[in-house]
C-alpha cells in the first residue's frame, strides 16, 4: 500500500464519551444514572472535549514532520517556463528609411507582455509570398495552344511544356515545396506608394539605394509534423550553423535571355545568412544581407512573352501588384533535405512572454546566516536574477550559484597542506524560482550580506500557460516606432504553469527511487510526464526495442529504448492526437540529459490504423433514437481511443512508490491488442437503451468487413468513421465514399496559364 502520514489516535469526542462511560460500571456500580443531566456525564463530557482537541494537535505532528523533512530534501517544485513565438513588424507610415526596434522592446497580447530578443531593422518593405502551382488538367486544345505560342522555345510538342498558375502562398496550410513546379517559395518585395518616384525606370530607385546592404529579418515556422526522433548514445556533433535554405534574388545587371539560346536563363545572386538554429526542426530568424543598389534591379529587357516563363519569377498578371515589386527573393530547400513551411515573412522578430523588473527594493540585510528574501512576484525565470547591495556609499554584485555549498567563505581559511587551494565565489546567493525566494550564504560557505546593506534585485517572471497566445493576439507595442506596427503570424508556443504541490509531492517520490536518471522503464514513463511546457496524455515504453527492427517488442534490441509519447491535445486529430516536432523537441531536450550513455532512445508517436464502423441496433421504448444512437458512438470511440478516459490521466497514471502499477488498460487502448469486432458488440450493448446489437461491420482502412484488425508494435485503432443506426447498419463502402483518382504530367519547361480575359 502507498505509505501514508500515520495517526497517532483517531478517536473522536463520542468515542471518548462512550468508553468513559462503558467503565463506570467496572469501576463505580452504584452509580446508575447515566443521563446528561448527571453531574458525573457532564464532567465525562468536558473531559472528552478537551481530550478531542489534544488528539487533534497531536496528530498534526506527523504532517509537519513530514513537510519539513521534504523540505530538507531540497528538492522544489517546477517553476513556470516562458512562452515563446514569432512577430513580424510592418513599417506601414512610418519613414522610408529602416526605422530600429532595440532588443527587449515590449510587445502586448492584451495584458500579457512579450519582450524581442535581438534587434531589428524595420525595412519599408513588405513581403507577398507566391508558387508556381503545376497545372494539369488543361484540355488538348487549350495545350496546343501553348504549344505554339511558346514554339520560339524550341519545344517540339505540347508534352514539352510545364504549365503552373501563379498562386499566392497565404500559409493557411503549409507550404511544400516539393508541391511547387519548381520547388521553390517565390517572395514578391513589395514598397509603398508613396515612395515611388518619376525615375525613367521602375520608379524605385531611391527605395533600392535605402535597401543597399541592409539586413532583412526573415522569420519562418516549420510545420510541426508528427513524427519522432532518436538519441543515438553518442550525441550529434553540430554541424555548425548551416541552413538547408538557399536564398537568392535576382542579378539585374545580366541580360535574361543571352546570345545564342531560346529559353530565358536568368542568373541570380545567393545572400549571405546568419543563422542559430535549425530550420527544419525550429522555428527562428535568419538574417539575409542585401547586395548593392545594382543588384536589387529587376531584368528591363524582358519580353512581353518572357515573363514568369523558365526559372524567372512567377508571372504576375494584376499591374499594380507587379508595379509595386522592388525585388525578388527566392527560396530554395537543399535536395538533401525536406521541408514544409507553416510560416515565412520578413521583418520578423524572436519574442518571449517576460515582465521584466528593475530595482526592486528586497531587504536591509541584517548580517545573519543563512538570510533569505522573497521577491515581489513569481514564479521567476531561473538565470534572470541579479542583486545589487548598496551600504556606506559602495555597491556590491550577488551572483547566482546553484549549490551554497560550493561558494567560498567570507574569511580566506587556510589550511595546513594543502598548497595553492583557490577558495570559491564568495558573493554568491540561491534561488529557488518557483517560490522566488533569495538564500544567502552563512559566512563559511558564502558570504553574509552585511548589516544595514541595501539589496535591489533586478529579475524577470512570465505568465506560464496565459503566454501561449493565438495568432494575431500581439497587437500593441507602446515603445514601437511611429509607423510601425507588430503581430504575431502563428501562435506562440512553450509556455507552462509552475507545478503545484500536490503533484509536486508526487514528484519527491519518483526522485527518489530514479534519482532523476532513466535507467528503467519505469523511470523512462515517469520522468518523461513531467516534460515542462507540453500537455502529456499518454506514455508508453518498450524496453530493449526500436522502431527500426520489427517487430517492436521487448527485449528484441538490447541497448534502445522505444518511448511512446501522446499528447493531451490536438486540435487538427481531436480522437487520435499525434504529436508534432516541437512536442518531440521539449521530450528529447528533457530526456537527453538523464539517459545513460549507452542507451539508445527512440521517441515516437502512434502509428493509427485507421478502421471503420457501422452498427445497427435495436432501441428500447421509452428512449430517444438520437440520444442512444449517439451515447453507442461516443462510448465506442472512447473504447477505441489511445488516451485515457477522463478522471484518469495525469500524474495519477504513474505507478506509486510502493503500490502496483495501473491497469494498462485505463491508460487507453494497450498496446498489441487487437480490434475485434465481438467486443465492440458487447460493449454497444451496454448502453442504456439497446436492446440488441446486429453484428458489427468492421474493416481496416480500405479492406473488407473482417472480424478482427491486429495490431502489433506501436499501432493503435484511428476511427475513421462511424455509423450507428436504428435497424440494419449502413455498408461499409457507402460509409466510405470513393475518390477520383489523380493523374500527373512530368513537367519541362514551365509556362504560365493567363485567365481568360473578354
Amino acid at each position: 500500500m502507498p505509505l501514508s502520514a500515520p495517526s497517532i489516535d483517531n478517536r473522536r469526542y463520542q468515542d471518548l464519551v462512550a468508553e468513559l462511560v462503558a467503565r463506570i460500571p467496572v469501576h463505580t456500580p452504584e452509580w446508575t444514572n447515566f443521563n446528561d443531566s448527571d453531574p458525573g456525564i457532564t464532567l465525562i463530557q468536558l473531559f472528552a472535549h478537551v481530550a478531542e482537541n489534544m488528539i487533534y494537535r497531536t496528530n498534526q505532528v506527523p504532517e509537519r514532520n513530514r513537510l519539513k523533512f521534504l523540505q530538507l530534501l531540497g528538492i522544489g517544485l517546477q517553476p513556470a517556463r516562458e512562452a515563446r513565438g514569432l512577430v513580424c513588424f510592418a513599417n506601414e507610415r512610418g519613414s522610408a528609411d529602416a526605422l530600429n526596434v532595440p532588443a527587449g522592446s515590449e510587445l502586448l497580447a492584451g495584458k500579457v507582455a512579450f519582450r524581442t530578443d535581438r534587434t531589428l531593422d524595420v525595412l519599408p518593405v513588405a513581403a507577398r509570398c507566391f508558387m508556381k502551382q503545376p497545372v494539369n488538367d488543361l484540355d488538348q486544345a487549350t495545350r496546343d495552344y501553348y504549344s505554339l505560342l511558346y514554339a520560339s522555345y524550341g519545344q517540339p510538342d505540347p508534352g514539352g511544356l510545364a504549365h503552373y498558375r501563379t498562386t499566392e502562398v497565404d500559409f493557411a496550410a503549409p507550404f511544400d515545396f516539393g508541391a511547387s513546379h519548381d520547388q521553390t517559395l517565390w517572395i514578391a518585395l513589395t514598397g509603398r506608394a508613396g515612395d515611388k518616384i518619376a525615375d525613367g525606370g521602375d520608379g524605385w530607385s531611391d527605395l533600392r539605394a535605402k535597401l543597399a546592404r541592409r539586413t532583412i529579418a526573415f522569420g519562418l515556422v516549420p510545420e510541426l509534423a508528427a513524427g519522432g526522433r532518436n538519441l543515438l548514445p553518442v550525441p550529434d556533433v553540430a554541424a555548425g550553423n548551416t541552413s538547408p535554405l538557399l536564398f537568392a534574388i535576382p542579378d539585374g545587371s545580366v541580360s535574361a535571355t543571352p546570345a545564342g539560346s531560346d529559353t530565358p536563363q536568368p542568373r541570380y545572386r545567393d545572400l549571405t545568412q546568419r543563422i542559430d538554429f535549425d530550420p527544419l526542426l525550429q522555428a527562428g530568424v535568419i538574417e539575409l544581407t542585401l547586395p548593392d543598389q545594382q543588384a536589387l534591379a529587376l531584368w528591363d529587357t524582358l519580353d512581353p512573352l518572357e515573363a514568369g516563363v523558365g526559372d524567372l519569377p512567377p508571372m504576375i498578371e494584376d499591374p499594380k501588384l507587379a508595379g509595386s515589386i522592388v525585388t525578388w527573393l527566392r527560396v530554395r530547400i537543399g535536395s538533401a533535405a525536406a521541408l514544409r513551411l507553416g510560416w515565412a515573412g520578413i521583418n520578423a522578430a524572436a519574442v518571449r512572454q517576460r515582465v521584466e523588473v528593475r530595482s526592486e527594493r528586497i531587504a536591509d540585510a541584517d548580517g545573519a546566516p543563512g538570510q533569505q528574501y522573497r521577491l515581489g512576484r513569481a514564479p521567476v525565470l531561473a538565470g534572470s536574477v541579479a542583486i545589487t547591495g548598496a551600504s556606506a556609499g559602495r555597491t556590491r554584485s550577488w551572483r547566482e550559484i546553484d549549490d551554497i555549498l560550493a561558494a567560498g567563505p567570507e574569511v580566506p581559511v587556510y589550511r595546513a597542506g594543502i598548497a595553492g587551494e583557490t577558495p570559491g565565489e564568495t558573493d554568491v546567493f540561491t534561488l529557488d524560482p518557483e517560490a522566488g525566494l533569495v538564500t544567502f550564504g552563512d559566512g563559511l560557505t558564502g558570504r553574509r550580506p552585511p548589516p544595514g546593506e541595501v539589496l535591489f534585485a533586478d529579475y524577470a517572471y512570465c505568465e506560464g500557460r496565459e503566454g501561449n497566445v493565438g495568432a494575431g493576439a500581439i497587437k500593441a507595442g507602446p515603445a514601437l516606432p511611429d509607423g510601425v506596427s507588430a503581430t504575431n503570424p502563428v501562435p506562440t508556443w512553450g509556455g507552462a504553469d509552475a507545478e503545484n504541490p500536490a503533484d509536486g509531492e508526487k514528484q519527491v517520490q519518483r526522485l527518489l527511487r530514479t534519482r532523476d536518471r532513466l535507467v528503467t522503464a519505469e523511470d523512462f514513463r515517469t520522468i518523461a510526464w513531467r516534460t515542462p511546457g507540453v500537455a502529456m496524455g499518454r506514455v508508453e515504453v518498450v524496453p530493449a526495442s526500436h522502431p527500426d527492427a520489427a517487430p517492436v517488442i521487448a527485449g528484441s534490441v538490447p541497448g534502445a529504448v522505444t518511448l511512446l509519447a501522446i499528447p493531451a491535445f490536438d486540435g487538427a486529430h481531436p480522437d487520435a492526437p499525434r504529436p508534432d516536432r516541437g512536442f518531440v523537441d521539449a521530450l528529447c531536450a528533457y530526456l537527453d540529459p538523464r539517459r545513460l550513455v549507452t542507451t539508445e532512445l527512440a521517441i515516437r508517436g502512434p502509428d493509427y490504423v485507421g478502421i471503420w464502423l457501422s452498427l445497427g441496433i435495436e432501441i428500447a421504448g421509452g428512449h430517444s433514437a438520437a440520444e442512444v444512437t449517439e451515447a453507442v458512438r461516443g462510448r465506442l470511440k472512447a473504447f477505441l481511443s489511445p488516451l485515457p478516459a477522463p478522471g484518469f490521466g495525469g500524474a495519477a497514471m504513474l505507478p506509486m512508490l510502493y503500490a502496483p502499477d495501473t491497469d494498462a488498460a485505463l491508460r487507453g487502448w494497450p498496446l498489441g491488442r487487437a480490434v475485434n469486432a465481438r467486443t465492440l458488440l458487447a460493449e454497444a450493448a451496454r448502453v442504456t437503451g439497446v436492446v440488441s446489437v446486429a453484428p458489427v461491420q468492421l474493416a481496416r482502412g480500405a479492406g473488407g468487413a473482417t472480424e478482427s484488425v491486429s495490431l502489433s508494435g506501436l499501432e493503435l485503432p484511428e476511427v475513421l468513421g462511424i455509423s450507428v443506426v436504428a435497424g440494419d447498419p449502413v455498408p461499409l463502402d457507402q460509409l466510405r465514399g470513393t475518390g477520383p483518382a489523380a493523374t500527373t504530367i512530368p513537367p519541362r519547361l514551365p509556362v504560365p496559364v493567363m485567365a481568360e480575359t473578354c
